[in-house]
């Protein structure tokens, strides 16, 4: 009956074996399974394949069935079987080939256009017969029947384990499982101080960047877990990275807390990947506190996520908070518009070199390409922002320079620590790296060269961390010796002398105001109100004047300004700016006036001068004379010179114009004037000595 199915044109085609294994851990240690699904290639022999006619496809070992995403041998059997290449395909069960119906239909229906046989451990099918296509549909059923089954038991098992917070999955650093499968704390001291430095930075400082940049300054590293490769499950130490950070502190596991189901998976329904979603807390499966020890409160975790969430970008609309930076806006990120509520940016401008801030509300405008909301100028607004907060801390001023000062010294020693316990740790894989070695045979000069290789770097590693070590105890007590130690106890006692200290930074002058201001409210009419909240829930509203604008400021005075009116008519420029210099008199900008200065303010204020003044009383200039008297406009020149003409200089180049004679010409024309003198004049200027040359 089986051999009935095969036809000589089944016979010329190619025979595929198809063999697939659902993950590597059943490559690895199911082979017997493997060994079967290889031997099907004896039944195509059987059957009157040629072994050169027989192809093996098993790129998919270690690959799901359930779908045909990333299984490019699955993708290959159905393009051979398409395009009329195959007489026969061959699976040791369905399940090998497709756990999903639509995959196994689509391949039945291909092998039915094609008439391509079938062959798994049971017979030989064809799909273009219907018991055969019957039968084989009711196989591909069972197949993902049975892996629908078999996910619901596994399901079922890992929920019943989740819900008494047992189930055991992969930990975050800084814990481990002990010998009776509870999770604990590392018991390497410096996975475990690493850990809590990096949850203190953040608490002290606000932010993720903040916590990263720390750890780079002080030459700090981070333990890392390995998940794969030969070193599985070891910790290595690598710099921290910022994307490292948010995961720690968005991890609830660090809070002592078993969760369940944090994430999901969804398949994107254009190219059928699996993508990782994040869920949120409100649908978590599981949350079980208390089941082991951890790193923080379930409340500094809670405070951690606002904290976040406040200084991430884009947050959209909800974002009115964002984390103190190192400009010198006082209330950059706690200002608010007074208009419509949204969070004002800060921009700076430069004035006498040094940066200056600007509140801005432009959110709309970005959106809907319009003006900006409000331009508030930052500088009056933060002036009076200081002087509330010295008026309000002056009471508390010794306890908050003490908790300061405290802080300080729990840093260091927090540091010093750090360091210790690394370098403890690298003395003690030197002192393994040297026994090896010692106990190597010197026989094998191999291994020698190897475990020596390691112990020079074990050596190199060690010195290094004594540097830094001893470098950090020396910046440790030069930073905290008794003098300054008494200078800090000297400034808790005056709040304006630690506000104003040139030491104080930006950032640090931020956190100040942060302690005690929730946040700030412009709206600008007349004045600038400024409405500020406080901690406490109490408000105060104060009024700030406007600055007039820069260029009223450097206005020059009404007196400067008559007296240039005055003299305009009958003086140049120079001649004005050296009176008003010999009266002490200066610009608006607090400078001495100079012919070029004095130019530009008579183009401003429209003031005419000599020039002016001469030509409306007539004065002409030298090509005007010339082309009136008929000469040319050097001689008028000549003659202004000797005194013939009368002329006036109108700048301080010596550029003059010339008064009008009338009819009282030059003597010299005078004597010689008849009806014909114009043309004489031509002729004789015309006229030239004829000269010739011998060549």
């Amino acid at each position: 009956m089986m051999d009935q199915k095969i036809t000589s044109d089944h016979l010329r085609k190619t025979a595929y074996l198809y063999i697939r294994q659902s993950s590597m851990k059943q490559v690895n240690e199911n082979k017997e399974s493997t060994q079967r699904q290889y031997a099907l290639k004896n039944r195509a022999l059987a059957l009157g394949w040629r072994l050169d006619q027989i192809i093996v496809i098993d790129d998919d070992l270690g690959l799901s069935g359930t779908s045909t995403q990333n299984r490019k041998g699955f993708q290959r059997l159905v393009a051979e079987v398409g395009l009329g290449q195959a007489g026969l395909v061959m699976g040791l069960e369905v399940s090998r080939l497709a756990r999903n119906n639509t995959d196994w239909h689509r391949l039945l229906e291909i092998c039915a256009l094609t008439d391509t046989l079938l062959l798994d451990e049971d017979g030989l099918y064809d799909p273009g017969f219907f018991n055969d296509r019957l039968l084989l549909g009711l196989k591909g059923a069972m197949s993902e029947a049975e892996i629908h089954f078999l996910r619901a038991r596994l399901q079922g098992g890992i929920l019943n384990k989740a819900k008494r917070g047992e189930l055991k999955m992969r930990l975050p650093v800084g814990f481990v499982y002990d010998d009776s499968d509870k999770i604990v704390i590392d018991p390497d001291q410096q996975v475990k101080e690493a850990v809590e430095h990096l949850f203190s930075t953040f608490k002290r400082a606000g932010s993720a960047y903040a916590v990263v940049k720390h750890f780079r300054e002080n030459n700090l590293e981070f333990p890392v877990h390995v998940w794969s490769g030969p070193h599985i499950g070891e910790i290595v130490w690598k710099p921290l990275y910022h994307h490292r950070v948010l995961q720690l502190l968005h991890n609830p596991r660090y809070t002592g807390t078993f969760v369940f189901r944090q994430t999901k998976t969804k398949k994107n329904p254009i190219d059928g990947k699996a993508q990782m979603q994040n869920v949120p807390q409100d649908q978590w499966k599981f949350v079980i506190p208390g089941v082991f020890e951890g790193y923080m409160s379930w409340e500094q975790y809670q405070k951690n996520e606002r904290q976040l969430a406040n200084n991430a970008a884009p947050q959209g609309e909800d974002r009115l908070c964002s984390p103190p930076r190192s400009g010198s806006a006082l209330i950059q990120g706690i200002v608010l518009c007074g208009k419509c509520g949204q969070r004002m940016t800060v921009h700076y401008h430069t004035r006498k070199g040094e940066l200056v801030p600007d509140y801005i509300c432009q959110r709309q405008a970005t959106k809907t390409a319009t003006k900006q909301c409000q331009f508030v100028l930052g500088e009056p607004v933060d002036d009076l922002i200081s002087k509330i907060l010295l008026e309000m801390v002056t009471p508390l001023n010794l306890d908050v320079s003490m908790k300061v000062f405290e802080e300080i010294q729990i840093r260091h020693e927090d540091l010093v620590r750090l360091h210790r316990t690394g370098l403890e740790r690298a003395r003690h894989e030197v002192e393994l790296a040297q026994i090896r070695f010692l106990r190597v045979n010197p026989d094998n000069r191999l291994v020698a060269d190897s475990l020596e290789s390691r112990w020079n770097e074990a050596l190199r590693i060690m010195t290094e961390l004594e540097d830094k070590y001893e470098r950090e105890i020396a910046e440790y007590k030069n930073d905290l010796t008794s003098e300054k130690i008494e200078d800090i106890r000297k400034l808790a006692e005056d709040f304006p002398a630690v506000w104003n200290n040139p030491r104080t930074s930006a950032k640090q002058r931020k956190q100040m105001v942060r302690l005690l201001i929730e946040d700030v409210t412009l709206l600008k009419t007349d004045v600038i109100h400024v409405k500020v909240r406080f901690k406490g829930g109490d408000s105060m509203e104060r009024c700030v004047p406007i600055p007039p604008v820069v260029w009223k400021i450097h206005l020059t005075s009404t007196e400067v300004m008559e007296q240039i009116r005055e003299m305009a008519p009958t003086k140049t420029n120079s001649e004005i700016a050296d009176k008003l210099n010999q009266q002490q008199l200066r610009s608006g900008t607090g400078l001495s006036f100079t012919g070029r200065r004095v130019k530009v303010l008579r183009k401003d204020y429209d003031i005419a001068g000599v020039y002016e003044n001469l030509r409306e009383q007539g004065f002409l200039t030298a090509e005007e004379l010339a082309d009136r008297i008929g000469v040319h406009s050097g001689t008028v020149k000549k003659w202004g010179k000797a005194g013939i003409l009368k002329s006036r200089p109108y700048n301080d180049r010596g550029m003059v114009l010339y008064e009008d004679p009338g009819e009282n010409l030059p003597i010299k024309w005078a004597k010689q004037r008849s009806p014909t003198w114009r043309s004489k004049m031509v002729n004789t200027t015309e006229s030239t000595e004829e000269v010739q040359y011998e060549v």
